[in-house]
């Protein structure tokens, strides 16, 4: 996150705070990292959160570039009042982090992969790594190739890693 004083030593100076990125990583971009993109955003947004984060997801893979969500995917969401209809998938380009302050990858495959693009210093992490009932190195099970009961899970996961998540960015950017 930046900070600066714009007009400093002027009577009506301004403190002028830009957004932190936080970027979710998974393999096609269709499940995973939307369904997380969906819930981090409005767990954020419950949280106040919303005006200092801003949250978007991408694939480590290029095969699903510019397709929807995962039916299954965007359905489980719905299902559960959010919004995944506007999501388009897109791949991770290592000059993405630049703007990212925060890159979490779904599992540690994608992990591997982001780490391997990653400039020296980058934040890259596994996004379950934020869910204090989790081990460190928990992932989020690629529901692709299974049925319903997979992206169920997929969605409580990526509630308890969004909420552990919003409570440490609320914590480092007050």
């Amino acid at each position: 996150m930046l900070v600066s004083m714009v007009g400093q030593g002027q009577p009506y100076g301004m403190l002028v705070v830009m957004s932190h990125h936080v970027c979710l990583v998974c393999m096609g971009n269709i499940c995973r990292s939307p369904m997380a993109e969906v819930v981090l955003r409005q767990t954020l947004a419950d949280h106040g959160l919303d005006g200092l984060v801003t949250v978007d997801s991408a694939g480590t893979g290029g095969w699903h570039q510019g397709d929807p969500m995962d039916e299954r995917a965007a359905a489980t969401l719905a299902a559960h009042g959010y919004d995944g209809s506007r999501h388009q998938a897109r791949q991770f380009l290592g000059d993405w982090f630049a703007r990212a302050d925060l890159v979490l990858a779904m599992d540690t495959e994608n992990l591997r992969a982001l780490r391997r693009l990653a400039p020296e210093g980058a934040d890259v992490r596994l996004f379950r790594s934020f869910d204090p009932a989790a081990p460190a190195d928990a992932e989020v099970p690629d529901p692709y190739y299974g049925g319903q009961d997979g992206f169920d899970e997929v969605l409580r996961l990526v509630r308890a890693a969004s909420e552990g998540l919003a409570k440490h960015l609320g914590e480092t950017l007050r």
